[in-house]
């Protein structure tokens, strides 16, 4: 690749098939880069006790793309010499297991990328219109992430 052609690129996605690994992290990679760091949130099999089936995932789709735009947008004023990031989110049913996002910043050096991975999660969690249903079998719970600053903090 052209080092002219390696611009900073945002890629974005919200999908209902199976999210990939090695395609989220291969968009973000750069000759220009040294680190890529990635965070993929998974379904896991319990919470709280209960046992989990598998999870749905939905999503105010233009609203959760504009707002993950403005959190690439400040990872770029936050870490400067980020170059690629890759926000990909899966709506629908999630297995146990299985992706439910996947997160990908490439930097020249390791910090700013794990920084930014890890302001990109906290943050997609607390202002991204997304929410996740739980399923337990024969009943349900709609969770609401701690990190949400739409949620009343009052039960």
């Amino acid at each position: 690749m052209d080092e002219s052609e390696d611009v900073p690129k945002d890629f974005i996605k919200l999908k209902s098939e199976k999210l990939s690994v090695d395609e989220v992290s291969e968009l973000v990679i750069s000759p220009s880069c040294g680190a890529v760091s990635l965070f993929i949130g998974t379904t896991r099999n319990n919470f709280e006790g209960k046992k989990v089936i598998h999870l749905e995932y939905e999503a105010y789709i233009s609203m959760a793309e504009t707002e993950i735009k403005k959190i690439c947008r400040n990872v770029r004023q936050k870490w400067p010499s980020v170059k690629h990031i890759a926000v990909h989110h899966r709506l629908g049913v999630v297995p146990i297991t299985e992706a439910s996002v996947i997160i990908a910043v490439s930097s020249p050096h390791r910090a700013e990328s794990l920084e930014a991975v890890t302001y990109c999660i906290n943050t997609l969690k607390a202002s991204v219109p997304i929410w996740k249903k739980e399923i337990y079998g024969d009943e349900y719970s709609w969770k609401e992430n701690k990190e949400c600053f739409w949620a009343s903090s009052e039960k």
